[in-house]
């Protein structure tokens, strides 16, 4: 016997546990299923793919087992089981990364967390709930030894030698005196009912029955259908069974926002079971992310760890893939190459679209929650995917100038006046600061409409639309957007004194220095060459480790009719312009989102200028 102390994270989820997390107990024996049903699926691969394997003679189901005497509930599978080694490294650390990060998104919301602690392949330790005790007796497949594994939920187990027989798994917990309930036959053949009835292996529960004189017989009957929902028809499956089979699957408390369920047939033939989840997965925004997707080949489980069996902007989905044409044996190495799974990878990513397509147009507000959480994701697939671009481009939603709700690009279009050419957009941090910036002035003043863009992928995703409909979409903050037709050469020329002395002053900070079109009330503003990238810009790639570009100067626009600048001319006080021109460009920068360099600076112009202005 030898004994172990548990990883610190462990340890930490065992305490939240045990003391305060869960009000839904019965989650428990949802995620012992679970973990039984994967044991089985891993050994059903390996037994048709590795030729250790074949000659493996056993039956794969999951048998239930009460002693009320001993107040114990047993959970056991024919699975691959485990080794020692298996048991330290499964039962003792969480063997995923970000183990910190994900213990601390725990709240104590049994709803919430519930959800977070089956997404994280932790739900063995949900044993902990309704037992004191909890042991753990398995055998490898074709190994020769067993081990147990035991503990009391502390910060400690230790691990010994078992005469388990037969390989598999057997996970017996030692119920606190208040758990006795799910002892009773009922209450587990009601909680498989809701959460496992789905899961493609027998189910069997033994129980003790009273004749009619009065005598006790033993039973053990299948309590599940142990049907493969995904390839039953779907005028015979009811929604609250498709949602069922979902919680099972993803480990969620929550319905899905919707499931997509499709049988091909013809020259390849498969079934898709697909959901769209309403909350995020925990490891969306992580590169190391689990895909959601399982892979089966004539409802043999091949793999849940392929990130290409849907591209990584659908990573949220949830669901099933089952193709015919697969050979049993076919290597995970092979599957990315394969034609066929390619074909129905295609098909697939066609569907979920056109159905959250459809979607959009049935109930807006659902999609609206919908696009909440994985909007910015979608937005991914714009710079990859080119077959399906038009679909995704129909998907997204903006804020707008003009409009409290959000709209689409095609409603944009139909807003259009006859004059307007272009689709306008603007990219920052803040709405609210995007909303009432002095570049799109001369947009609301004209009635023309502009999208309003704070999310930070937006700076890069946006400028790869290139167009919609053929209407292109362009930067608010171009340089060559505004009056494009509105001959300045006059203001030029009356002006160019100032111009030229604003020039010099701001020589090392900007690239030029302009008469605006843009702006109608504001003195100045921010914008860039088409070929530039602007501020929104240059923060992302910062932050996607390119922050060693050379730095990108802006040009300076100023509003000739402000009174600043007609003051200025008027009295020819080209002194006082030196301090103002570097003011205005902070000015500039401040209503862009900048962060200024010299605050210090700023503060001592200003107060300059309030000193000679008494």
């Amino acid at each position: 016997m030898s004994k172990h102390e548990f990883q610190t994270e462990v340890t930490q989820l065992l305490d939240l546990m045990i003391h305060s997390l869960y009000s839904n107990k019965e989650i428990f024996l949802r995620e012992l299923i679970s973990n039984a049903s994967d044991a089985l699926d891993k050994l059903n691969y390996l037994s048709i793919s590795d030729d250790k394997y074949k000659d493996l003679k056993y039956e794969s189901k999951i048998q239930i087992t009460t002693d009320k005497e001993a107040k114990t509930l047993t959970i056991s599978d024919t699975g691959i089981g485990m080794s020692k080694d298996d048991l330290v490294k499964n039962l003792g650390t969480i063997a995923k990364s970000g183990t910190k990060s994900f213990v601390e998104k725990l709240s104590g919301d049994a709803k919430k967390d519930s959800s977070l602690i089956g997404q994280f392949g932790v739900g063995f330790y949900a044993a902990f709930m309704v037992a004191s005790k909890v042991e753990v007796q398995s055998k490898k497949a074709t190994a020769k030894s067993a081990h147990s594994w035991i503990s009391e939920g502390g910060g400690e187990y230790e691990i010994k030698e078992s005469n388990k027989e037969e390989h598999g798994t057997s996970i017996t917990l030692y119920l606190k005196e208040d758990e006795v309930e799910f002892l009773e036959s009922f209450r587990i053949q009601s909680i498989i009912e809701k959460y496992s009835n789905h899961i493609p292996f027998p189910i069997f529960l033994e129980k003790e029955e009273k004749t009619e004189d009065d005598k006790t017989e033993i039973s053990n009957d299948q309590i599940n259908k142990a049907s493969a929902l995904w390839r039953v028809n779907k005028t015979e499956i009811k929604p609250e069974e498709y949602n069922d089979f979902y919680k099972s699957l993803s480990h969620d408390s929550e319905d899905p926002t919707l499931y997509i369920h499709t049988k091909a047939e013809g020259k390849i033939e498969y079934s898709t079971l697909f959901y769209i989840p309403k909350t995020a997965p925990m490891d969306m925004f992580r590169v190391d992310y689990q895909s959601g997707i399982k892979l089966y080949v004539k409802r043999v489980f091949i793999t849940d760890d392929d990130k290409e069996l849907l591209p990584t902007y659908l990573r949220f989905v949830r669901g099933i893939i089952d193709v015919e044409d697969l050979p049993l044996n076919v290597s995970r190495e092979l599957l990315q190459q394969n034609v066929i799974l390619s074909s129905v990878k295609k098909a697939s990513v066609k569907k979920v679209l056109s159905e959250l397509k459809k979607l959009k147009n049935k109930d807006f507000e659902a999609y609206k929650k919908f696009y909440s959480v994985f909007g910015r994701v979608l937005k991914e697939g714009i710079m990859g995917e080119f077959e399906n671009r038009d679909l995704l481009l129909d998907l997204l939603l903006f804020k707008s100038s003009s409009r409290d709700e959000l709209i689409d690009l095609e409603q944009y279009k139909e807003a259009m006046g006859e004059d307007q050419k272009e689709i306008y957009y603007i990219t920052g941090e803040s709405a609210n600061m995007l909303k009432n910036s002095p570049l799109i002035e001369g947009f609301n003043e004209k009635g023309i409409e502009v999208l309003i863009l704070d999310e930070e992928v937006d700076s890069i995703v946006i400028p790869n639309i290139g167009q919609y409909k053929e209407i292109p979409l362009v930067a608010a903050n171009s340089a060559n957007v505004g009056d494009s037709d509105t001959d300045t050469k006059a203001l030029d020329e009356k002006f160019a004194e100032i111009l030229v002395k604003m020039k010099e002053e701001l020589k090392d900070e900007v690239k030029d220095v302009k008469i605006s079109t843009r702006l109608k009330k504001s003195p100045a503003c921010l914008v860039y060459d088409k070929e530039d990238p602007d501020f929104a810009m240059q923060q992302m790639l910062k932050q996607m480790g390119q922050g060693d570009l050379p730095p990108v100067k802006p040009i300076l626009e100023i509003n000739a009719d402000h009174e600043i600048f007609t003051k200025i001319e008027d009295k020819k006080d080209f002194v006082a312009l030196n301090n103002v021109s570097h003011i205005l460009l902070d000015l500039a920068k401040l209503s862009e989102g900048m962060k200024l360099e010299d605050g210090a600076d700023f503060a001592d112009r200003v107060n300059k200028l309030l000193t000679g202005s008494l």
